[in-house]
C-alpha cells in the first residue's frame, strides 16, 4: 500500500477494481485552473459503496490519485475508446462538460504525460496483473469487476438520462455472456443496460481474457442511486442513502462469484 495505492488481497476468485474514486492532485501538478474543477468528474464515493466487497473474500484495488492527473481506465497509447464519440484522455485537459482543465499553454507536454504514466499508470496495473495471477493461479476462473460511477446527466457524452445500471463487456468480447446476463437479472428492476453507451474501459478490454478463464466487466453506476446529485459538489456521503445500492451491488457481487465458482 501506498499513500495512493491500495490493494487488499481476498481468496475469493473476484477482484473489485477502483480506478477513479480518488480526489489526490500532487503538488507537481501544475497548471491546474482550480482544485475544486480538477476533481469534479471523480466517481465519489465508490470505494466506500464497495467496501463490504472484502467481506465477500473479494480483492480490492482502489487508487485515490485523481483521474485528472492520469485516467487509470484509458488506453496509454493516448488512443480513444469510442472514437468518433466525445471522451476524456490519457490526462485530460478538460472535464466531462468540455470545461478546460488547465490555464492556457499549461496542459501536460508528452514528457509530462510519461512521467505521470510511470509513477501512476504502470504501477495501478502492475496491481492488477499481479493479483489477477495469483487468483488465476487458486482458480479456473476468476471475475475482474471494474467499479465506477458517472453523474445521471452529462449530455455531452451522452443523451437524457443514463440508466442507473451501465453493464459493459466490450460487446461480449471481455466475459461470457453467461456473467453479463447475470448481473442484468439483478437489475432488472431498475434501469439498466448492457454494452450501451459504456462497454468497458481500457480496463476491461486489456484483461479480459474469457478463454483464459478471466472474465472481466464494467460497471458504470449512476450517481443518483447512492447520492445527491442536485446542491453541493461533490455530494456528501450519506451511509443511510447508500444502504439499498450497497444490498444491490452486494446481490450483484454474490452472482459474479457464483459464475466463476460454477466454471470448469
Amino acid at each position: 500500500m501506498t499513500d495512493w495505492l491500495s490493494v487488499a488481497s481476498g481468496a475469493a476468485p473476484l477482484i473489485v477494481s477502483i480506478p477513479h474514486a480518488g480526489t489526490i492532485i500532487p503538488d507537481d501538478i501544475a497548471g491546474l485552473r482550480s482544485l475544486e474543477l480538477a476533481r469534479r468528474d471523480a466517481d465519489h464515493h465508490v470505494d466506500r459503496l464497495y467496501a463490504f466487497a472484502a467481506e465477500l473474500g473479494a480483492t480490492i484495488v482502489h487508487s485515490r490519485i485523481s483521474r485528472t492527473v492520469i485516467d487509470l481506465n484509458r488506453d496509454p497509447s493516448g488512443q480513444s475508446l469510442y472514437p468518433g464519440q466525445a471522451t476524456t484522455g490519457l490526462c485530460p485537459v478538460s472535464t466531462f462538460d468540455g470545461e478546460p482543465l488547465y490555464t492556457d499553454g499549461a496542459e501536460p507536454d508528452a514528457a509530462e504525460i510519461e512521467r505521470r504514466r510511470s509513477v501512476w499508470f504502470e504501477p495501478y496495473h502492475a496491481a492488477l496483473g499481479e493479483q489477477i495471477a495469483r487468483l488465476r493461479a487458486l482458480h479456473p476462473a476468476i471475475v475482474l469487476y471494474d467499479g465506477h460511477s458517472i453523474r445521471s446527466h452529462v449530455p455531452r457524452l451522452f443523451d437524457g438520462e443514463l440508466p442507473q445500471f451501465n453493464i459493459g463487456s466490450y460487446d461480449g468480447a471481455s466475459c461470457a455472456v453467461a456473467l453479463t446476463e447475470a448481473i442484468a437479472a439483478d437489475c432488472a428492476d431498475d434501469s439498466h443496460v448492457v454494452n450501451g453507451r459504456f462497454k468497458g474501459g481500457w480496463i476491461t478490454r486489456r484483461y479480459g481474457d474469457p478463454a483464459r478463464g478471466i472474465h472481466a466487466v464494467q460497471m458504470e453506476l449512476a450517481i443518483r442511486g447512492y447520492a445527491d446529485e442536485v446542491g453541493a459538489w461533490p455530494p456528501p456521503w450519506d451511509a443511510e442513502r447508500a444502504v439499498p445500492m450497497q444490498a444491490k451491488l452486494r446481490s450483484i457481487l454474490t452472482a459474479c462469484l457464483d459464475f466463476a465458482k460454477g466454471q470448469p
